[in-house]
């Protein structure tokens, strides 16, 4: 798709650093809306060049604070103004970005247009503001021949369910998790996976169950820590296992005590670029045996979101292990399955 001024990119505004104000202590705060609109539009006043812009105000928060139901109500426009749209542009904070990105592509089933997220390290109104660069990229990509959701931040483009967070600080925050990106900005955009568009009409799958917890083993962490979570009430576990996703005997009987409550444990990696591959060890095998799911080479945010997703579409954990295990998004590869 040629850019023109015809073309129509709808801007989903849900707040983050782009529009925050530093306050006398010089920490940065959520300004009041009407000056948050302000602050995102005067960002660059030249994006009319690029695409008619219009904007939809999802919330004003810092990132830190979003929730399931805000992943919901950007699906629920998105839906509402699909036709209207060439594509889409989520303003987001960065903390919780790559948990928004991952989200959205499994409730937009069959999406054909470019649903592009993106946010910045300084605010806008700073002279250093990555602000700038960010969202005129966010938009010209979200004009663009492609289908999915992404992540544009710095040079890159992302998919969505394969970006994470690695930096704090640093202006290219969000890498990949084993997988190429999708393209490079450079003075010209340069697309490599991923560059075609669906022709399937738009399913807006809602829904996810907040009831889950992630926890991270430790060396010597007591059994009784997991025996409590897994009591206390949860829908689902992610575990963070060591290497190929081991777990050591400790935790096995609370892993079996969790499948007799009906209670799906996803097993993934520690390492931010690896897969687990759990029968290569007997820790890994004994707890496929109790029936374990793995992650495979899934990210961290990709994972925990496609379980509080499959959750609401399971009724039980084989249901949840086949949502698991299947590729919605290009944010798995099992080994065996085509393409992996």
């Amino acid at each position: 798709m040629s850019r023109t001024p015809d073309t129509k990119v709808l801007v989903l505004f849900c707040g983050g650093t782009l529009v925050m104000e530093e306050d006398e202590r010089g920490s940065l705060l959520t300004p009041v809306l009407d000056r948050a609109i302000e602050n995102l539009l005067s960002i660059e006043t030249r994006l009319n060049e690029l695409a008619h812009i219009e904007v939809a105000y999802i919330d004003n928060i810092d990132s830190s604070n979003i929730r399931p139901d805000h992943w919901d109500r950007v699906a629920s426009v998105i839906g509402e103004n699909y036709d209207a749209h060439d594509g889409f542009v989520v303003t987001h904070g960065t903390d919780t970005m790559a948990y928004s990105a991952s989200a959205l592509s499994f409730v937009l089933r069959g999406l054909g247009k470019p649903v592009v997220l993106t946010g910045s390290q300084i605010p806008g109104a700073r002279i250093e503001s990555d602000a700038r660069r960010n969202f005129v990229n966010a938009v010209r990509v979200a004009t663009m021949d492609l289908s999915g959701v992404f992540i544009v931040f710095d040079r890159k483009i992302i998919l969505g369910a394969r970006a994470t967070k690695f930096s704090e600080s640093r202006l290219d925050a969000f890498t990949t998790v084993n997988r190429g990106m999708v393209g490079d900005i450079r003075v010209d955009v340069r697309l490599g996976e991923h560059t075609t568009r669906s022709d399937g009409s738009l399913d807006v799958q809602k829904g996810f169950e907040e009831n889950v917890a992630i926890v991270t083993l430790v060396p010597g962490m007591p059994p009784a820590v997991l025996t409590n979570i897994v009591e206390s009430g949860i829908k689902g576990l992610v575990l963070r296992g060591f290497g190929t996703g081991n777990v050591a005997y400790d935790y096995h009987d609370t892993i079996e005590r969790a499948a007799k409550l009906g209670i799906p444990v996803v097993v993934t990696t520690q390492c931010l670029q690896g897969a687990t591959m759990m029968h290569l060890y007997d820790l890994g095998a004994k707890l496929l045996d109790l029936g374990a799911i793995q992650a495979y080479d899934m990210s961290i945010e990709s994972t925990v979101t496609k379980l509080m997703w499959a959750l609401k579409r399971a009724d039980s954990i084989d249901d949840v292990r086949e949502i698991m295990h299947t590729d919605f998004c290009g944010e798995i590869s099992v080994p065996g399955s085509p393409g992996a």
